[in-house]
């Protein structure tokens, strides 16, 4: 047996013993269980987690991290807004995904073709989203028409809030493309080893592009989420999101190396964060300590995911 694997075992162990003690933790916190507090936990859930999935498929095709999915999140909220006091809301739907997911391929295109350091490329993105939305929103935030009707997209489904339902399918389809699709075999391959892909013939830079397609489209899925539950859109909504959802995937197992990864897990990592915070806020934590929690949480990870590699 080989030494990462001894390693595994420890490392398994201390997950387990960790989600058992923020289990007990969360249970013993006056106000966690109540109605409003579960339904506030699955909706921050909701949003936080469509970036997480996403953020899942950029990690394990080898490219660590993208910083501009939060900054993404709050420019397909304003595009979703313009478009639904332009056409309606099918055609905003259309409008913002599409937006979302080709604005996000640019950046797999990037990296993928030119094998540009996607930290780089990432944060550049990021600036440009931020100019270029700051050109179609002088005041900061827009707003839906009066009246707006968002149909069945607002509300509950099976008593669960919509949002949560939506995440729950983004996991599933997630999932599905990486374990039942050539593309999540390459992307896997990939991650892997990027030279060992290319030998037997996987088109990387297609692999890299469509594992950022997909990312935006899912982080699009929040900000879509986000402007219909608020009727309004700005730049501060995806506003650290991306952080949250770098904890999620790591917290979830997914190697910060590439190559292994898991949508249900990134999910199951995602509840974690999100209960973190909401003990935190019950606590009366300001938001700072949960920012410092969840960078203290990916520092560790990261530290417990060098030790199984190198060991």
């Amino acid at each position: 047996m080989s030494q990462l694997a001894l390693w595994r075992r420890p490392l398994g162990a201390v997950r387990a013993v960790a989600v058992v003690a923020l289990a007990l933790t969360a249970l013993s916190t006056p106000g966690f269980l109540s109605e409003p507090s579960a339904l506030s936990l699955i909706t921050t859930v909701s949003f936080i987690g469509c970036v997480a999935i996403g953020m899942t498929l950029i990690t394990i095709s080898g490219n660590i991290i993208s910083f501009s999915l939060g900054a993404l999140v709050g420019a397909t909220a304003m595009v979703f807004v313009l478009a639904v006091n332009f056409g309606g809301v099918v055609f905003a739907f259309a409008a913002a995904l599409t937006f979302a997911a080709l604005t996000n391929a640019l950046q797999g295109l990037v990296i993928g073709a030119m094998r540009a350091n996607p930290i780089i490329v990432s944060i550049a993105a990021t600036a440009i989203i931020y100019g270029v939305a700051e050109a179609f929103a002088e005041q900061g935030t827009i707003y839906a028409a009066a009246g707006t009707n968002y149909g069945i997209f607002r509300g509950k489904m099976l008593g669960l809030p919509i949002e949560f339902v939506v995440l729950l399918g983004a996991t599933a389809l997630a999932q599905f493309l990486l374990i039942c699709t050539i593309f999540g075999r390459n992307l896997f391959m990939t991650g892997s080893s990027f030279a060992a892909a290319e030998i037997v013939g996987i088109r990387t830079w297609r692999t890299v592009t469509g594992a950022y397609l997909w990312a935006g489209l899912f982080a699009g899925l929040a900000g879509v989420m986000l402007a219909m539950r608020y009727d309004s859109a700005s730049m501060s909504y995806g506003m650290g999101y991306e952080y949250d959802a770098v904890a999620a995937v790591l917290v979830g197992g997914t190697a910060i190396k590439g190559g292994e990864g898991s949508a249900l897990r990134t999910l199951i990592g995602a509840l974690v964060i999100a209960i973190i915070e909401a003990v935190l806020l019950l606590w009366g934590f300001r938001q700072e300590w949960q920012f410092l929690i969840a960078g203290v949480l990916v520092l560790a990870v990261v530290a417990l995911q060098t030790r199984g590699r190198w060991d």
